[in-house]
Parts: structure tokens; C-alpha cells; sequence
């Protein structure tokens, strides 16, 4: 079935709605509207959320409840109740994608921070939480304009799997860790009311705290924003041979389920106190995703999910239209409202849900459920409060989208997450001064339009890797080599090798844009496209230096040839920068800026395409010559490591204090009937103790600290990402090669030092999912690495 007749139509009707709601205003209308509107319960804001939730799911008639189903929720006139579009994205800064943005108005364009990929490369919690915090104020700005929603459907924290995923670019990267940590410091930045006098700083008020990040906690469950995780679970694959993610059934393990795909999700629920979950296109283990009610269940029952769950566009009608497993529109609607889908993006809910009442299939109770869910979630928005302009957030407009602050943010961003990969003999940095020609080659040096990667909105300014660079050197001459990115053709290969002929130095910059992996489309290989790597080699064989090699894109690239040639002196991976990417680079290559970036994800060899996408499997298995997937797992060949990444310093590390020694044995109750449950069959010690059985509350009590010095030896300022990993005794299958257990960046100034302390939760940190699902810990000697420094812990009884 093309799924471009059966889906598309749905996303254009709901879009034409939406946008016909946007223009009719240059502000928001809301609800709750004196002197006609004012006085039902559910505007009275001395009630309780729940108590004006439920009065005014009591007012409505059943087919005015169907039509808050979708995402382009339908007008009640007669309550006052006007339309509202669900459907924002705010993946890295505002994004028109969904048709909840717009950028025909009074407010044009928008901060396009760096692709996610390349913020998660700075390892750096308080730039994602301010990132999260300052894509709230520009969104909020936005709906004061009438031009954006206050729902907005990010971050995508799915794990970054499989290196030909499209969309790999848009999450934090492969390890759950570090994507767990970017969703918590993104949804806490972006839903987190923030301070009065933070606010009036924006106005002009000079007597504000800077350290001020957002209200203390008055317990009211009030949100700026809502922001949503998505998407849920085990979603990572576009379009790879026969499968679509419209029809792929992805079968997991209970292993991997528990310490590979859930972790993000359950923390940005848990920790980072998501206002909304979407469901993903794919089935589970046979089932779809949507209509997974023990999945959905677990999220609210188990983790304490408090929030609407949305499906993804039409994912609930691809439970019946592509993936057939029920026999009709209706089945797909009530199963999807049973499991526990509180809004369909689409259309497919308002146009079956009626059909499936009267067929007994779904009770309008439940439907009464879902829109306790979506009420609950506006009201803690302020959207039933009165007018916005008079709100908390009222004065805030278009002086505070693009502003410098923002801008500045977007600059720390790109300049944090840039990696430098390669710099052989200390080519970089160039000394502006002693550069009296440069010439630039490549098709993405002279192109904005995939600076950011996927869901960009419009950026504040427009400029290039070309331009930026010429503000270094005035003779900087450019040209494309290949016509696109692609790069089919060599017929532009002459004049790149002409210039490079007489430039003082030469930067190629290769690798991936949108052409070659995006939403709905996967890569087939990880080389560079067509014939770039020709056209670096060309170019590398005529220069009189040694070239310098910029790599754009999201997913790995298999770059060997470039790693090796001592022809190319240094390669920096730039990814999907944002708008302000050119100017970083240009800092970073004439050493204005230090570089401290961490590549994110394991760069794999081309020979990884042998391997099935569609196997979900993380853990190796040599009997059918399967190497794993991801730095936890893998065991075949890497090109560049997760977490590889140089700087023009050099860092040393000392340990100065850890334990030697941990003592589990006040977890375990004292019954000597669990100790018992615990023991391997046949064996007669135990090996590991399984967190189900443990008392309760006790693992707080056994946190550590790993307290470390770190100097900076060399003659310049730097920022440096400290990764402590551990390895543990395999003492059950599936054991990670090793896992990340804390990280931090820390800036250190020349020949200076300071300390960092890793704060080590032993349930969290060194334990693992056995081969049904459930954590452990093993007993016996777990070592503790920092750089080439290792460290030996035994955890005992």
C-alpha cells in the first residue's frame, strides 16, 4: 500500500485546518473569555487541575469529545472553547514542520541551534538544559504572536542504534546514558516555569540573579511548555530494503529492552517529568506500538507518567492500514484509546471513533479518560486561565526571538559539539596571520539550507561555511567540486584541483546532508556519497599542505582512506551545526576556540553493512557473526570510537579517591529464603544480586564518590569531557565490553588544575539486565576507567 495515498491526505486536511486557525489572529485566542465565558468550573483557577478537568469533560457532548481526538482539536462555541493545534516542533529551536509553527507573521524566522547529534557531543548538562530553557522563551514568544502552539512534540530520545538510521541525527546518540540525561535537561529547560526577574532581564531589569534558572517548586504542576518524548520504543529504522517504519515489527529482547531502549524513556518521565509520551509507528514484538497497553500502562502505572500520550502521525491508522493486525478502521481506534493513546495525530480517530462506540468496541468512559489527559495538560498550561497577554509569559514577543543571548547560545553550542578527529603533527590551529590564501571545496561550504539537519524552522541568520571562513583570510577562493552532495559527477573536479594548486592551505569539506539520510529515508552505505572521496583524495594529492578535511552530517562515515593518508593532516566532524556552525568552525580552525567535542556515536566500516538493519539485537553473537551494535556491545572494527575526540591541548587525570571495596550486603533483606532466589542453578555462591530483591531505598545509601584531579599541561585554555566507564565481571551473558557510568566537561586553564567528582549510584551504574529483563548487579571485581587510568572496585557481600 503507498502510503501516499492513504496518509498523506490526512496530515494536508489537518495542516489546511490548522493553518486557517493560525491566521486568524495576531494573538492566541483562549478560552474562558468574560463576561459570556468566564464562569464555568474549569476556568475558576482556585479549583484544583483535576477538579476543573473532570467539570469540563462533563459539559461536553459525545461528539464534541471525538472532536478533541486529534491533534487539530475541534471550536466548542458554545462553551467558548476555540480551536487548538497540538502539533508543534521544537526539535533544536522552532521548527515549521508540524502546523503548529508558523513563520508568516510578525515573527519570521527563529534560533536554529545545532542538530541534537552535535549538542550531545559536548557532554555538556547545563548547555542542553539551557538550550531547553531558551527554545521556551522564543516558543512562548511565538504563541503570544499567534504563531505557534504551546505542545511541542520533542525530544526524540530514541537510542541511536544502527549508524544508516536517517534520523539518527536527531537524537543524543547510541549511548541510553547520555540520551537519558540530554531528555531530562531539555524537558526540564523547556517545561520549567521560569523565574519573574529572569524574565524582566529580557525587559531591561538590571537586578537579577544570573544563576536564577526557574521557579522553586510551589507543587501546582504549572508548565511553560509541554514537551514530549517520543518515540516509544524501539523506533530506529525509516526505510531500509522491504521495511518501512510504517510496517516494521521490531523484535527485542527483554534484555535489550531494559538497558538499551526504555532507560531514556523512563527517565525523562521519572527525572525530567514529561508532560507527553508518543507512541511510535513500529510494532513490539508483533504488536504496534500504539497499541501496546503494557507498554503505555507501564509509562503512567509504573513510572508515573502525568500527561497526554499522542500517537505519531497516523500511527493509529497504520495499526489497521499497513500493519493489518485488526480487521477494521474501528479495531485500530479502540484498541489504541484501550491501550491508552489519548490523541491520534491525524484524522483517523475523528473519523472512527463514533463507528466504534456503537459497535461496542471502545466506551465513550474511556474516551472521557483520554480527554482527562489532554484537559489535564492545557490547564497546566495556563490555556483555560483568561487572556495570555496578561499571564506570566505575556510580555514576552519577538525582541526576545534572535536575540543575542540566544544567538551566543547557538555559537557555545556549535562550538562545544564540534569534534576534532584527526590533527597529525599539529597542522591545527592555523595562524591567520601566516595564511595568505586559502580555497575551500566542496558542495556543503557554500550552502545553508542543511546547516541544521531535520526540523529547522527558519534561521535568524543566513550564513555559510564559505563567508565565515573568508572573515579570516580575505583571499579564500571556493568551489564546489561536485555539484550536490550525491556527487555523481567529476566534472567539477578540475577546477576544485586548480585552486587547491595555489592556495596556502585547503579545506574539503565532504559528507552527508538531507539528500542522503532524513526522516523516511536510511542510508545503504556509510561511505561518503558518489565520489567525494575521490575528489578529497584529488585534492589531497595536489596541495601543498596537508589538507583539512570537514565532515558534515549526522550518522558515521567511513573515512579509513582519510584517517590514513598523511596527506590530509586534520579532520574535524562539523555535523548539522545550525546557523551559527560557519563561525564556529572558522574559530575552531584558527584556534579562537579550542575544540572539546565527543563523538557520540561509534564510527563504523563500511563492512557494518552486512549487517541487517532490522535486527534489533545489541548484544554480539559470534555464532552467526553477529559483532554487536553500539560501543556496549560492538566487537568488530571502529573507524573512530564513541567518545573520540582531540583538542589543541594535552589533559592528564588523577584518581583521588574511590572505594576499593563495596559491601552489598544491606540491600539484601535478611530472610535468608531471597538470598536463595538469587543463586544461579547449580552453583552453590552467588554471582549476582537481582534489584527486585533488594530493600527498599537502599541503594541511596551505598552511592559513592570517584574524586578526580584534572590538569591542563599544555599552553593553551581548554574545555575537556571526562567519560568514566565501567567493565564488569561477566558473570552473566550479555555483559557490556563496557558502559559509561559518569561524565562531565570541565574547563581548565594552562598548566592549571581542578577537581570533578563522579557521584556513582551502584543500581543505577554497575548493574545490568540479565538475559529476562531484570537488573543486577554482579559480584566480583568491577574496574573503573578514566582515559588510560583504571581503577579496581570489588563488590562483595
Amino acid at each position: 500500500m503507498n502510503h501516499q495515498l492513504t496518509l498523506i491526505p490526512l496530515l494536508f486536511f489537518t495542516s489546511a485546518i490548522a493553518e486557517t486557525f493560525k491566521n486568524l489572529d495576531s494573538h492566541p485566542q483562549f478560552p474562558c473569555k468574560p463576561p459570556h465565558f468566564s464562569s464555568y468550573p474549569f476556568c475558576n483557577v482556585s479549583l484544583s487541575i483535576k477538579q476543573r478537568a473532570i467539570s469540563l469533560v462533563s459539559l461536553l457532548t459525545l461528539p464534541e469529545k471525538i472532536g478533541q481526538l486529534s491533534t487539530t482539536a475541534a471550536s466548542v462555541p458554545r462553551l467558548g472553547i476555540p480551536p487548538y493545534e497540538w502539533w508543534s516542533e521544537s526539535l533544536h529551536g522552532l521548527a515549521d514542520n508540524g502546523p503548529g509553527v508558523s513563520f508568516n507573521g510578525s515573527i519570521s524566522a527563529a534560533t536554529s541551534f545545532p542538530q541534537v547529534i552535535v549538542s550531545a557531543a559536548s557532554f555538556n548538562r547545563t548547555l542542553w538544559y539551557k538550550i531547553g530553557s531558551a527554545v521556551a522563551v522564543e516558543a512562548r514568544a511565538m504563541y503570544n504572536g499567534g504563531q505557534a502552539g504551546l505542545t511541542f512534540w520533542a525530544p526524540n530520545i530514541n537510542v541511536f542504534r544502527d549508524p544508516r538510521w536517517g534520523r539518527g541525527q536527531e537524537t543524543p546518540g547510541e549511548d541510553p546514558k547520555v540520551v537519558s540525561e540530554y531528555g531530562v535537561e531539555f524537558v526540564r529547560g523547556f517545561q520549567e516555569k521560569k523565574k519573574r526577574k529572569v524574565l524582566q532581564r529580557r525587559f531591561g531589569s538590571d537586578d537579577v540573579d544570573d544563576d536564577a534558572r526557574y521557579d522553586d517548586d510551589d507543587g501546582d504542576g504549572k508548565l511553560m511548555l509541554s514537551a514530549c518524548c517520543k518515540h516509544f520504543t524501539a523506533y530506529d529504522l525509516e526505510k531500509w530494503g522491504n521495511f518501512t517504519r510504517y510496517d516494521f515489527n521490531a523484535v527485542v529482547t527483554e534484555q535489550d529492552m531494559e538497558d538499551t531502549y526504555q532507560p531514556p524513556f523512563e527517565t525523562c518521565i521519572k527525572d525530567g517529568k514529561a508532560s507527553c509520551l508518543m507512541c511510535s509507528y513500529n510494532a513490539v514484538n508483533g504488536v504496534p506500538a500504539c497499541a501496546q497497553g503494557d507498554l503505555l500502562q507501564k509509562a503512567r502505572v509504573e513510572w508515573g507518567f502525568e500527561g497526554y500520550i499522542t500517537s505519531d502521525c497516523d500511527a493509529v491508522a497504520t495499526i489497521f492500514e499497513y500493519q493489518g493486525y485488526t480487521k477494521s478502521p474501528e479495531e485500530a481506534v479502540a484498541d489504541a484509546i484501550k491501550a491508552g493513546v489519548d490523541i491520534n495525530c491525524g484524522t483517523y480517530m475523528l473519523r472512527n471513533t463514533q463507528s466504534a462506540i456503537e459497535q461496542g468496541k471502545v466506551s465513550e468512559e474511556l474516551v472521557d479518560r483520554a480527554l482527562l489527559n489532554l484537559f489535564a495538560v492545557q490547564l497546566r498550561l495556563g490555556l483555560f486561565d483568561g487572556d495570555p497577554r496578561g499571564g506570566h509569559y505575556g510580555k514576552l514577543g519577538s525582541n526576545d526571538i534572535c536575540s543575542s543571548d540566544h544567538r551566543k547560545l547557538a555559537l557555545e553550542a556549535a562550538r562545544q559539539g564540534i569534534v576534532l578527529l584527526k590533527n597529525d603533527h599539529k597542522l591545527l590551529p592555523l595562524n591567520k596571520n601566516h595564511v595568505s590564501s586559502l580555497a575551500i571545496v566542496g558542495p556543503m561550504a557554500n550552502n545553508i539550507s542543511n546547516m541544521g539537519g531535520t526540523y529547522t524552522g527558519k534561521p535568524c541568520q543566513r550564513k555559510t561555511l564559505f563567508t565565515e571562513l573568508l572573515e579570516y583570510v580575505k583571499k579564500t577562493s571556493y568551489v564546489s567540486g561536485c555539484s550536490d552532495v550525491s556527487c555523481v559527477s567529476d566534472t567539477g573536479f578540475g577546477e576544485a584541483v586548480a585552486i587547491a594548486k595555489g592556495a596556502d592551505f585547503v579545506i574539503v569539506v565532504a559528507g552527508l546532508d538531507l539528500s542522503q539520510e532524513t526522516e523516511d529515508k536510511d542510508r545503504f552505505s556509510l561511505s561518503l556519497p558518489g565520489k567525494q572521496k575521490d575528489l578529497v583524495s584529488s585534492i589531497a594529492a595536489v596541495s601543498k599542505k596537508p589538507v583539512i578535511l570537514v565532515l558534515t552530517g549526522g550518522g558515521p562515515v567511513d573515512v579509513t582512506f582519510a584517517k590514513n593518508d598523511p596527506r590530509i593532516g586534520s579532520i574535524i566532524w562539523i555535523g548539522y551545526p545550525g546557523e551559527t556552525g560557519g563561525q564556529a568552525l572558522a574559530e575552531i580552525i584558527f584556534g579562537d576556540f579550542n575544540p572539546g567535542g565527543r563523538l557520540p556515536i561509534t564510527w563504523y566500516p563500511e563492512s557494518f553493512t552486512d549487517v541487517p538493519m532490522s535486527d534489533m539485537h545489541m548484544r554480539a553473537d559470534s555464532s552467526r557473526g553477529y559483532p554487536g551494535r553500539t560501543y556496549r556491545f560492538y566487537t568488530g572494527p571502529q573507524v573512530y570510537s564513541f567518545g573520540a575526540g582531540l583538542s589543541y591541548t594535552k589533559f592528564d587525570y588523577k584518581i583521588i579517591s574511590a572505594p576499593i571495596r563495596l559491601s552489598l550486603s544491606e540491600l539484601l533483606p535478611q530472610q535468608s529464603s531471597h538470598k536463595k532466589q538469587l543463586l544461579q542453578h547449580g552453583e552453590e555462591q552467588l554471582q549476582y544480586i537481582q534489584l527486585d530483591d533488594v530493600m527498599v531505598n537502599s541503594c541511596e545509601s551505598l552511592r559513592f564518590n570517584v574524586q578526580v584531579n584534572v590538569r591542563n599541561t599544555g599552553e593553551i585554555d581548554g574545555s575537556h569531557v571526562l567519560m568514566l566507564f565501567s567493565k564488569m565481571p561477566r558473570v552473566l551473558s550479555g555483559v557490556p565490553e563496557k558502559q559509561l557510568i559518569g561524565f562531565d566537561r570541565v574547563h581548565v586553564r594552562s598548566n592549571e588544575m581542578m577537581e570533578t567528582v563522579f557521584v556513582i549510584d551502584p543500581c543505577k551504574h554497575l548493574s545490568v539486565a540479565n538475559d529476562v529483563g531484570k537488573r543486577v548487579i554482579p559480584l566480583g571485581i568491577h574496574a573503573l576507567f578514566l582515559g588510560d587510568l583504571q581503577h579496581s572496585l570489588s563488590v562483595e557481600l
